[in-house]
């Protein structure tokens, strides 16, 4: 049993300040998008009107946090405790005595996100380390203390990088790092993989930076950096693929992809497996993002030509929201329509757009996750992937064949 422990805090607010390139910056006021928790009368709910912009109030109390964990260990000893929240663990003031709380020498505690920008010393990890933590998501971003100071507004730069050294001698950590071009790719990525290895770290994750709406920046603040052009989805890839090729380093993309187990949509490159998953009865038409659907589409392709796979103008699945129904071709969609799961759009409005050309089409959401993507990867196996797929693909299955014309 593996618990979540959510300490809050708001991005930009409880972790010293914005980092150039956060998500996050410049985010005003914004309309609920409709998600599949609305009611079905109403738009808006607590997850699309406030979870999905960190909308916490601040850090929550240690008590608060502690008595949260102990009502869902429900009297049990967790396997594991995984302190998360909206903003910087390294600025949360009660880090250290809730880990001592959490762990009690005994339960193995993960920090899920840090920066180590709020760590005033070496000490901190040390402590923590003592303490009872034993994995660690850490975002590095550079090694070079310099671009730290400058795009992640780290007035501590060579502390924080200190702790990391500390945290990867006696933790599993996982290091992190948004990809700018022409500021930390290329000559200065290659010496973060080097300095990461000889820390010790286990693996990095390398994350696409978006700057523009379709690359997944939905609240209004695009671009994030003025007159940087993100890397191309292939451009990207093949970054990942190089450094994993040259390192030791596990290292992995999001939203795509892992060298070692082919993820995300590691069927597409199974066909065997493919042919033991449940046969396609019915038609229907698939609308997932840019970057899924030829992964999509080469693996139901595979299956017969039931099921049509279509693209919206939009990177990332999870992040699709109303507008980007509005431009499809209405000619090309079936009478039953399978959408994300997590899609961030009201059934009602979903309908309705894609019902302009006057028919009446069955629309559904699909599983919340059919693949997982670097970030969930980076510590599995290739059949820990293919296992994970296969079950969503099943599900998928089944809901085609009961929905499906």
């Amino acid at each position: 049993m593996e618990i979540l422990a959510d300490v809050g805090g708001r991005p930009g607010l409880d972790c010293k300040g914005f980092c150039s390139y956060c998500y996050f910056r410049g985010v005003k006021s914004v309309p609920p998008f409709g998600c599949k928790h609305c009611m079905p009368f109403q738009k808006g709910c607590d997850y699309c009107s406030r979870a999905i912009v960190e909308g916490y109030p601040g850090f929550k109390p240690m008590d608060a946090v502690a008595f949260e964990v102990a009502g869902k260990c429900m009297g049990s000893i967790p396997d594991k405790v995984v302190i998360s929240g909206g903003g910087d663990l390294s600025c949360y003031p009660d880090l250290l005595p809730l880990t001592k709380m959490l762990s009690q020498g005994i339960v193995p505690v993960a920090l899920g996100y840090t920066s180590g920008k709020g760590f005033t010393s070496a000490n901190d990890a040390r402590a923590l380390v003592e303490a009872g933590v034993t994995e660690v998501s850490f975002t590095v971003f550079s090694t070079n203390p310099k671009l730290r100071r400058q795009y992640m507004n780290d007035k501590n730069a060579e502390i924080a990088l200190e702790c990391l050294r500390i945290f990867c001698k006696s933790c599993e950590v996982y290091a992190a790092a948004v990809l700018i071009p022409g500021v930390n790719d290329g000559a200065e990525l290659e010496k973060t993989c080097r300095d990461l290895e000889e820390m010790g770290a286990k693996g990095l994750i390398l994350m696409r930076f978006a700057n523009a709406r379709d690359q997944g920046l939905i609240l209004g603040n695009a671009p994030i950096i003025e007159g940087i052009t993100p890397h191309s989805v292939d451009e990207f890839r093949e970054i990942v693929t190089d450094m994993a090729a040259r390192h030791r380093l596990r290292v992995t993309g999001t939203p795509l992809w892992d060298p070692l187990t082919g993820a995300p949509f590691a069927l597409a490159r199974h066909p065997e497996m493919v042919s033991l998953l449940p046969p396609l009865r019915r038609c229907a038409t698939i609308i997932t993002s840019r970057i899924a659907q030829p992964l999509l589409a080469a693996i139901f392709s595979q299956m017969g030509e039931k099921v049509n796979v279509l693209a919206v103008n939009k990177d990332v699945g999870c992040l699709i929201t109303i507008e980007d129904f509005m431009d499809l071709d209405l000619s090309e969609i079936k009478d039953t329509v399978i959408i994300p799961g997590r899609t961030l759009a009201h059934e009602k409005e979903i309908k309705k757009a894609l019902g302009r050309d006057g028919r009446e089409r069955i629309v559904a959401r699909g599983p919340d996750r059919l693949t997982v993507d670097g970030e969930m990867s980076i510590s599995m196996t290739e059949e820990e992937v293919l296992d994970i797929e296969r079950e969503a693909f099943e599900e998928l299955i089944e809901a085609i064949n009961a929905l499906g014309v």
